[in-house]
C-alpha cells in the first residue's frame, strides 16, 4: 500500500516530537504530505488544573492556542527542511483520540504516525493511552512509534 498523506498528532513531549521527526522523514521516502495536529483541552470551570482555575476562560484559550503552535511550529520547520508540505491542525477536545480520528478521516490522511509513551499495568489503566485508543476507533492504517 502507498501512502500519500500522512496524519502526525504531537502532544509536545520529547517522543512525540522525535516521532514527528522521523515521520516527516517516512513521508519523504514516500512522497506523502503530512497534516500534524495537536489537540488541546476544551476549558473547564470544575478541574484538578489549578492553572485553569486561575485563568479566564478567554487567557486560557489564548495560552493553549500559544502552546500547541509552538508544538506544531516546531514540525512544521522540520518539514519544511525535508522539502514535505505540511498542514498544522489544533482542536480543542478532552479526549485527543476522537480529535485525531476525526482529524484524520475528514483531511482524507491514509495513515497515522504516533508516538506511545508504553505505559502499561496500572499506570496504562489510570492514564488510558492514545495511541491505543486511536487504534481501536479508526480503520486507517496506524504506525506507532516507540
Amino acid at each position: 500500500m502507498l501512502f500519500t498523506h500522512v496524519l502526525i498528532p504531537t502532544d509536545g513531549s520529547e517522543l512525540s516530537q522525535t516521532a514527528a521527526v522521523k515521520g516527516i522523514r517516512f513521508a519523504k521516502d514516500l512522497n506523502a504530505k503530512v497534516t500534524c495536529i495537536s489537540v488541546t483541552p476544551k476549558f473547564r470551570v470544575l478541574t484538578f488544573d489549578t492553572a485553569m482555575v486561575e485563568d479566564t476562560k478567554d487567557q486560557f484559550l489564548i495560552d493553549s492556542q500559544a502552546q500547541a503552535a509552538k508544538y506544531l511550529g516546531a514540525v512544521k520547520s522540520a518539514a519544511a527542511e525535508e522539502g514535505v508540505p505540511c498542514e498544522t491542525v489544533i482542536e480543542a477536545n478532552d479526549q485527543p483520540y476522537e480529535a485525531i480520528v476525526h482529524a484524520a478521516q475528514s483531511r482524507g490522511c491514509d495513515l497515522i504516525l504516533m508516538a506511545s509513551h508504553g505505559r502499561r499495568g496500572v499506570q496504562g489503566l489510570l492514564l488510558g493511552s492514545e495511541t491505543q485508543k486511536v487504534l481501536t476507533h479508526t480503520k486507517i492504517p496506524v504506525l506507532v512509534y516507540r
